[in-house]
């Protein structure tokens, strides 16, 4: 077999091998692409929202570890609920926090959840999502005067105030748009 034949089968070869590859890589991407989302999943639970939205954002659960939403969602927790009393009926508290456990950011296969769940691994569980080392790296070059001087802000726990589509589970910089500073960029 002459020399040029060799060549033009080995890259024949290649080429096909190469093919496949790309083949299995596409497959893989399509399968795994609905689980692998890069935001948050958005709160699609009822009752959640309605109960836990009534007095501040509804929190998705993908922004805390499951041990964090534990902590947080029991009758002691909630009759403390950072200074208000947010008790629940029993079914309703279920509901709630099968939920939040469920869609826990250490059981979400979305990207910023695993980021959180992995920056709250081997670590005491927060009970505030601004205690979440991945929330306060992302927010750390905020000026304080544009977080708590600001009257339309006052806290890194107002999400919505600044991320525009915090609601649809969207945290991505270019949707963020912080009251009374129109012009900042970090």
């Amino acid at each position: 077999m002459n020399k040029r034949y060799k060549s033009a089968v080995l890259l024949a070869g290649l080429l096909s091998l190469s093919g496949i590859a790309v083949a299995e890589e596409s497959l893989l991407q399509a399968v795994v692409t609905p689980f692998r989302q890069k935001e948050l999943v958005p709160v699609d639970n009822k009752q959640y929202q309605d109960e836990c939205g009534s007095c501040h954002f509804a929190y998705q659960p993908g922004l805390l570890p499951s041990k964090s939403w534990e902590k947080l969602l029991n009758d002691k927790a909630l009759s403390e609920h950072f200074g208000e009393n947010a008790e629940l009926d029993a079914d309703t508290l279920k509901v709630i926090r099968d939920y939040a456990l469920a869609n826990a950011a250490d059981k979400s296969y979305h990207k910023r959840s695993r980021k959180i769940a992995i920056a709250m691994e081997n670590i005491e569980a927060p009970l505030r999502i601004t205690e979440v080392r991945y929330i306060k790296r992302k927010h750390h070059e905020i000026p304080d005067k544009m977080i708590k001087g600001n009257k339309d802000v006052k806290s890194l726990s107002y999400c919505d105030a600044c991320h525009t589509q915090a609601a649809k589970g969207v945290f991505d910089e270019d949707t963020v748009k912080i009251p009374n500073y129109p012009d900042w960029e970090d």
